[in-house]
């Protein structure tokens, strides 16, 4: 990992999406895995996070990610997974804090260009500073873009409760390491 004059680094983060049951990425998640490997590449971060704990099947988002983003030129060495997040708010927490113990201040979180504005809001509520890098999505028909309107409207709302709830609590989030059982 490269560390900065600051002694600090900077991050991409790669937000989950849907696995093939063969494993493979799908289209949208390729598409962001590309633009991750792209930024690296382009020294806009130091280190990858690829950020989802969700199983499809037997595949988890986070590993068919870090194996996508080496087979893409990234260095193993740059890659940290993060494994525990099931949905956008805990992609924010989880990621934070794992940022948090590699320097990490500043984040690019990658995403599709739908789902950037609430992705960064939930970064940005967990306290990183964070910067969306939308990935272009192909042209959708009028109901699908209404439907992930819908959602994205709603989903803001629930994630912002749940950041709420995990900031204002005391408590460590159950999924957190040392968390009390």
């Amino acid at each position: 990992m490269t560390i900065t004059k600051t002694g600090r680094t900077a991050a991409i983060v790669v937000l989950g999406c849907r696995v093939e049951r063969n494993g493979s990425p799908s289209s949208a998640l390729e598409r962001r895995l590309h633009w991750a490997a792209a930024a690296h590449r382009a020294g806009l971060g130091d280190v990858v996070v690829p950020s989802g704990g969700r199983a499809w099947g037997s595949h988890v988002e986070a590993l068919v990610m870090a194996r996508a983003l080496e087979s893409l030129g990234v260095p193993t060495s740059a890659i940290f997974p993060e494994l525990s997040s099931l949905t956008t708010a805990e992609n924010a927490v989880f990621s934070s804090r794992l940022l948090a113990s590699l320097r990490a201040t500043r984040a690019l979180v990658v995403t599709c260009d739908w789902h950037a504005a609430r992705a960064l809001a939930g970064f940005r509520r967990a306290t990183l500073s964070a910067e969306a890098m939308p990935v272009p999505t192909p042209t959708a028909a009028m109901p699908v873009r209404a439907r992930r309107l819908v959602h994205e409207a709603i989903s803001r709302r629930l994630d912002a409760w749940h950041l709420d709830r995990v900031f204002a609590s005391r408590e460590p989030h159950p999924f957190v390491q040392g968390a009390a059982r």
